[in-house]
């Protein structure tokens, strides 16, 4: 299993499936899930609206931990430093994302944007998209 969920955070054929709110649909620019690589994507309301998103993936460790940044283009002097651990637990999977924002009022700013929903519901999916099992305990 631990294989399969670092997949779904590296692969952008199942990232497009999974991260995100319900409600909007995810286009993938660029996804280079690689020590080095980069990525740029844009969630888009039904009416058209898009929010983008960009970031350099700084280390990747198959089956260990990712290690990004992540800016959104409605804050750019917002970027976060985003470590995501993937722990083995005999048959299921830990997954932890630690994000380390600049400022007490740039987290603040991050909860206000609806950031906390859209990662709520994107995990809801990633359960879906892994056969119902959750994503804490997959």
């Amino acid at each position: 299993m631990l294989r399969t969920m670092f997949r779904a955070y590296t692969d952008p054929d199942l990232v497009v499936q999974w991260l995100g709110p319900r409600r909007l649909t995810m286009r993938i620019d660029v996804y280079e899930a690689r020590t080095g690589g980069s990525y740029r994507y844009a969630h888009r309301e039904a009416d058209g609206t898009e929010y983008g998103f960009r970031g350099v993936f700084h280390e990747v460790r198959r089956d260990e931990r990712i290690v990004q940044t992540f800016a959104y283009d409605g804050f750019p002097d917002g970027v976060s430093l985003e470590t995501t651990l993937f722990e083995d637990l005999g048959g299921r999977t830990r997954v932890t994302t630690t994000s380390l924002m600049a400022s007490i009022e740039a987290r603040d700013a991050m909860i206000r944007s609806g950031m906390r929903r859209g990662v709520r519901e994107g995990h809801e999916r990633l359960d879906e998209l892994l056969g119902g099992r959750r994503s804490g305990n997959a």
